[in-house]
């Protein structure tokens, strides 16, 4: 269900794309955003900080889509939130007992009902942690190769689809990995 509500402003960004349009489906993202931050509030009383970020940024780029009527801003918001993001796993490699890749990997681990220790030393950890910068970093550029240099509607399938693939295909293994192995003795 969760992940179901993570997606779904994504979701209705695309379905108001098809049926009208860019400028459309960015003030149906705005709402989907601030509906995801209200929903988030009144079920936990919290909102993630990734909730919050992307909420500001799809605000902020998307009130400047539908101002000057260029799409350009809004295609701008997976590169920023994906450079943020990196920014972020970045200053963790230095700042906190755990990097922000531990934290999160182990946190899905333990709500897939696994356990949360690993086995992953603290160096593991770092790189992982810098495989996890390096990711946002290339995520981030790919998003403006393929706005500046597709079609409005590639990028928009590209921005709905093809991060989210990405993004899955990259997390994947690295749960797999650090699934703890059960050893029969």
């Amino acid at each position: 269900m969760q992940t179901l509500i993570d997606f779904l402003p994504l979701l209705a960004f695309l379905v108001a794309y098809k049926l009208a349009g860019i400028y459309v489906a960015t003030g149906v993202l705005i709402v989907a955003c601030a509906l995801q931050i209200g929903w988030h509030w009144w079920r936990f009383r919290k909102v993630k900080a990734q909730h919050w970020i992307t909420a500001v940024l799809v605000l902020l780029l998307g009130t400047a889509t539908l101002v000057f009527h260029d799409p350009v801003f809004i295609q701008w918001k997976p590169s920023v939130l994906m450079w943020l993001l990196g920014a972020a796993f970045l200053v963790s490699q230095f700042v906190g007992r755990k990097p922000l890749s531990q934290r999160f990997l182990e946190s899905m681990l333990e709500n897939a009902g696994g356990a949360q220790q690993t086995g992953a030393s603290p160096a593991t950890w770092r790189r992982l942690n810098l495989a996890w910068v390096a990711f946002f970093a290339l995520t981030g550029w790919a998003n403006l190769y393929v706005a500046q240099n597709f079609s409005e509607s590639t990028w928009v399938y590209f921005k709905v689809g093809g991060l989210s693939v990405l993004t899955l295909l990259f997390i994947l293994p690295q749960l797999i990995w650090l699934m703890p192995k059960e050893t029969n003795q």
